[in-house]
């Protein structure tokens, strides 16, 4: 159950983009950048960097031959700024030099002279203003006016959600080497190769096949490298083209924080309307997304926050309204959850505060409103295989919350200036990308003379574990050693027009892909084997540990014999198979379909003790029951769940973006940008796999797990939010995250004038 990729980190064997030995001739490159939010260029001198030892050239957008955009959903993203920049960060021009001192040098001697126009970084602002990056969206379900009269509870708020730094281990960076026939090969740290070679191509006014992209691994993504690593890759194409050398650029950590995108912070309105019997009848909601300046996937991303907007609960009255903003800030994009964990941070906001109204315990509501088999979502997909009930009655009953809530109370009827809080986090989260065409994978499988195997496919290695996902599968399928396999690096001229690997989607689309070419081979085997056993019936050959048996019965024949008469006899022992998920379809028009092939289910007890003097805290455990399926590999699968909690955890608690007024981030570095690290982690995790609950939407019955445990982590927020309002009772509620300890401490004495602290 060892994961290879893992030894090798250890070891320092694995290679990352800045690892891999270059061409003779390399130079590198540093980008020079906008200092201002908005405004235009009015002066651009780089004489002065010319003259720098090293320097060898200053790219700009002079210099494209092809067009200066690098946009995917909507083309408003141009690669180098050229009369207007509109975040602090905007890449104007690429410094190639000798060294990568010497650009950065290059990099300061470049004199830039702008004339400031107005900025807009708040989400709001940029609505009233009718600065929108598409129209706004919505989806409903029932008549929410007319059920607001059946309510005997109407509750309304307003929720904050902060953006959150991805923060992987390998920072962006890409190089570039010009190829015979005018071509270019990229080497790029990206989830989406696809995108870099097709933004490539168009930038560089050449046909795709003149460009391969080439992934051995990522360092993290979590969706940070889903776009915004291509930007850094086609600069990279570009000055090789020019230049007619390799390029490499690598960004400092400090500017790859300064320059890219975060999670988009969210700023929402509620209305939830109840029956005293605690049954959710009408829930109205509008988000205002924070996009930044340009589109990147914003519009993709907002649509999944309306997918996810009642989370794991069924409301028969729903209307949700999506408006993606457009400001002043670098372009927010894809982090892990896309959009999901902003939806269903604000319905829980709307329980909790609800709950307070009621006089009830916010469980009280959740579980009155669990989705049931056949519910249907506000976008027309009923639920199938349903199991929200039982995560969460299973996870109430293994770790006994009544028992909790109990030992809670005690400790905070004795206890003045230290309490505890816990909550319940349930998550209900669809498995597919949203735009259906992007749900599908090819896989290349050889098999050679020796025996041994080697797979191409879309997904991208990121630490996530699919390659020994799809070692495991393609192990299995042949009922070989291990060992005789091996998954190669993912490369447009192997596999081409790539889905990037996202949407938790990497190891169902390229695992059945792989199932599929893997098949392919071995019922051409099975038919050789029956050859040369002599048989009439291939279908009664199986492959059993390397040893091919008939009808049952063991033969002589091994696999590497059988493999050596395959060949000798002409078979085909390569095999390319393409999957596209089956069944799902979704109208935009309508905002009505079935986009999801299956949805993930789980509950979480999150409790969290707090130091009511200094506003500090602990999560001391998430205790969760998770809806795994069948799982491919459960060490790999539980690793993913708990550095989800913790991510999620960090994003609820301690992680905070923060800009000054001029559009300016302050928290560009790990001194002034905090995440959660082995002290902060909760004290305990467990993971547990809900049984027999095979999936049979998912490779060998199994189920997607990079993003919905990182929704567990919401379930922090409130359990804090239990152990302040056990302090100040009458505390008004501030739905605003992260709930930091400064916000904390504000919050515990922000309308106490005199307050006796004294520990009984």
């Amino acid at each position: 159950m060892k994961n290879f990729d893992a030894i090798k980190h250890v070891r320092g064997e694995s290679q990352f983009v800045d690892d891999i030995l270059v061409p003779q001739g390399l130079l590198y490159g540093y980008v020079f950048y906008s200092t201002i939010a908005h405004g235009k260029i009015k002066k651009l001198d780089y004489s002065n960097a010319l003259k720098i030892d090293g320097v060898i050239d200053v790219i700009t957008a002079k210099d494209i031959p092809g067009e200066n955009q690098i946009g995917g959903i909507i083309q408003d993203e141009n690669l180098f700024a050229e009369e207007t920049v509109h975040f602090v960060g905007h890449p104007i021009a690429l410094v190639v030099a000798e060294n990568q001192l010497q650009a950065h040098a290059g990099a300061r001697a470049i004199e830039c002279g702008f004339e400031k126009l107005p900025a807009i970084f708040d989400p709001r602002e940029a609505f009233e203003k009718g600065e929108v990056i598409v129209p706004p969206r919505i989806f409903s379900l029932g008549d929410v006016n007319k059920a607001w009269k059946e309510c005997d509870y109407i509750v309304e708020g307003k929720v904050e959600s902060g953006g959150q730094e991805h923060l992987y281990l390998e920072v962006q960076g890409s190089f570039a080497y010009p190829t015979e026939g005018n071509g270019i090969k990229i080497i790029s740290a990206t989830q989406n190769p696809t995108a870099v070679q097709r933004t490539s191509a168009r930038v560089l006014g050449i046909p795709m096949h003149k460009v391969e992209v080439d992934v051995v691994r990522l360092g993290g993504g979590f969706g940070g490298k889903e776009d915004q690593a291509t930007a850094w890759a086609v600069m990279t194409a570009l000055a090789a083209k020019k230049l007619n050398r390799p390029i490499k650029l690598i960004l400092p950590r400090q500017e790859d924080i300064r320059l890219t995108g975060k999670r988009h912070s969210y700023s929402s309105d509620f209305k939830i309307g109840l029956k005293s019997s605690g049954k959710i009848i009408s829930y109205e909601v509008t988000f205002y997304q924070n996009g930044g300046a340009a589109a990147d996937l914003s519009p993709a991303i907002l649509e999944r926050t309306l997918f996810h907007t009642t989370n794991s609960y069924y409301i028969p009255n729903v209307r949700a309204t999506g408006i993606s903003c457009r400001t002043n800030l670098p372009s927010n994009t894809a982090f892990r959850g896309f959009g999901g964990p902003q939806a269903m941070f604000v319905m829980e906001s709307a329980i909790y505060k609800a709950a307070q109204v009621m006089g009830v315990d916010p469980s009280f509501i959740q579980k009155k409103n669990l989705l049931k088999e056949g519910d249907e979502f506000p976008y027309g997909q009923k639920t199938k295989n349903c199991r929200a009930v039982r995560c969460y009655e299973e996870v109430e009953s293994r770790y006994r919350i009544s028992e909790i809530k109990k030992s809670i109370d005690e400790f905070n009827q004795t206890n003045r200036l230290y309490k505890k809080g816990v909550a319940l986090m349930p998550v209900c989260f669809g498995i597919s990308f949203t735009t259906t065409f992007l749900n599908q994978a090819s896989a290349l499988v050889h098999v050679y003379t020796d025996g041994s195997v080697s797979i191409s496919t879309a997904a991208v290695e990121m630490g996530q574990g699919v390659n020994m996902k799809l070692h495991h599968i393609a192990a299995k399928m042949f009922s070989i050693d291990p060992k005789r396999v091996k998954i190669d690096t993912t490369n447009t001229s192997r596999v081409a027009n790539t889905s990037p690997t996202a949407a938790s989607k990497g190891a169902d689309l390229n695992g059945y892909a792989t199932i599929d070419a893997c098949e392919i081979i071995l019922k051409r085997l099975k038919k050789v084997a029956a050859d040369e056993l002599k048989k009439e019936d291939p279908s009664k050959i199986e492959i059993k540990n390397e040893i091919i048996f008939y009808d049952g019965n063991k033969t002589e024949l091994i696999w590497q014999k059988l493999i050596n008469a395959a060949y000798l006899k002409r078979v085909s022992l390569s095999a390319q198979a393409h999957h596209a998920t089956p069944n799902i379809y979704f109208d935009r028009e309508k905002s009505k379909g079935e986009p999801f092939a299956y949805h993930v289910y789980g509950t979480a007890i999150v409790e969290a003790t707090l130091d009511c003097l200094r506003g500090t805290y602990t999560i001391d455990s998430v205790k969760v029951v998770h809806d795994f399926g069948e799982s491919l590999f459960p060490i790999i699968d539980k690793g993913q769940a708990e550095g989800g909690i913790v991510q999620g955890i960090g994003w609820m608690t301690c992680e905070e973006v923060m800009h000054d007024k001029e559009g300016k981030l302050l928290t560009d570095a790990l001194s002034t940008y905090k995440v959660p690290d082995i002290h902060f982690a909760p004290k305990d995790i467990q993971i547990n796999f809900l049984e027999d609950v095979p999936n049979p939407y998912g490779p060998f019955k199994s189920k997607a797990i990079g993003e919905p445990p990182f929704m567990y982590g919401i379930g922090a927020f409130f359990a804090i939010m239990n152990a302040m309002r056990s302090f100040r009772p009458k505390m008004e509620i501030e739905l605003k995250a992260p709930l930091t300890p400064e916000r904390v401490l504000l919050s515990l004495y922000s309308e106490i004038p005199e307050l006796t602290l004294q520990n009984k």
